[in-house]
């Protein structure tokens, strides 16, 4: 009988990809797998914001369901897709090397930039909103939903003039060619996770796949400052429709983390910056996010939760 890793995954071409970049891993182990897509409310309701959907389990829901009864092995999930919570019988197995992860603006016109006054830019985050209102009040934000396909669809109908998206689907999707700028993660924070991949599995998924998971597809480095930036998001009990960002990389033994919330206008930042020996990631998050919300933060995530369903 063959050993088979059945992969469940979102059914966009960048969630396919990513599968299947999972899979190619998985498979000098010795494993077959299946890839089975799975639609989830955040690929089916298009028409409006990701924050009138609601905030958890926006793309991974349906997905972690499959988990909890067997269907599937392990979930594939954009990192920066993943709830803070996870559900008490799941867990994150590993994190793919992360992709650079930065922002990009993308257009068709390469004589696009930033600093065009009344650019129309299409984003469905309220991270990158809120950062355009900050950095570049000129901008027109344009809520632009849907995979990378349709949102550049979108673009060249004429609802926008660029994108705002995370470098790592467009460099995936093989669209480098329509990167006019490439936003530097030193003021234009990410989101936490951005530019790696996920394995979520059931905490009762068998040892001997467990550790296939680990061996074959884990990268240590990726992990420990996505752990960090998790246990950050999660202290800061953030959401889809919270801009809170957090990025961390490592340096020697080092992980050094940024994390903070800015309001939906744009007008008020607090971020914090420490670093921690690698075992102590999840103590480095709590510090970050307690430093922010005693700064400040706690009263502009009161402020959001007043306009936005959390």
């Amino acid at each position: 009988m063959k050993k088979v890793f059945r992969i469940g995954t979102r059914g966009s071409k960048l969630a396919l990809w990513q599968a299947e970049h999972v899979a190619s891993l998985i498979r000098p182990s010795g494993y077959d797998t299946v890839i089975v897509p799975i639609d989830t409310r955040g690929d089916k309701i298009l028409n409006v914001s990701i924050a009138k959907i609601g905030s958890k389990g926006v793309f991974t829901e349906e997905i972690e369901q499959q988990l909890l009864d067997g269907s599937i092995d392990i979930a594939v999930h954009s990192a920066k897709d993943l709830s803070s919570e996870l559900h008490d019988e799941l867990e994150l197995a590993a994190f793919t090397e992360r992709e650079h992860a930065n922002d990009v603006l993308i257009s068709t016109n390469k004589d696009t930039n930033l600093r065009q006054p009344q650019l129309r830019v299409g984003t469905s985050s309220t991270r990158r909103v809120a950062f355009l209102k900050h950095f570049y009040p000129a901008i027109a934000p344009v809520n632009v939903r849907g995979n990378l396909q349709t949102r550049l669809s979108k673009m060249q109908a004429g609802e926008c003039d660029a994108l705002l998206l995370a470098y790592a689907g467009v460099h995936r999707m093989g669209y480098d060619n329509l990167i006019v700028e490439k936003i530097e993660t030193s003021y234009f924070v990410p989101s936490v996770g951005q530019g790696s991949i996920a394995i979520e599995c059931h905490k009762k998924l068998s040892f001997s796949k467990k550790e296939i998971i680990e061996r074959w597809v884990n990268h240590q480095e990726t992990e420990a400052c996505i752990r960090a930036e998790r246990s950050f998001l999660k202290t800061m009990k953030g959401g889809c429709s919270i801009p809170v960002f957090g990025y961390a990389h490592l340096e020697g033994s080092l992980v050094t983390l940024k994390g903070g919330i800015i309001s939906l206008d744009g007008q008020k930042v607090i971020k914090a910056k420490r670093s921690a020996a690698v075992e102590n990631v999840k103590e480095l998050g709590e510090a970050v996010a307690y430093e922010v919300l005693n700064n400040g933060g706690a009263e502009i995530l009161k402020n959001i939760r007043t306009h936005v369903a959390v």
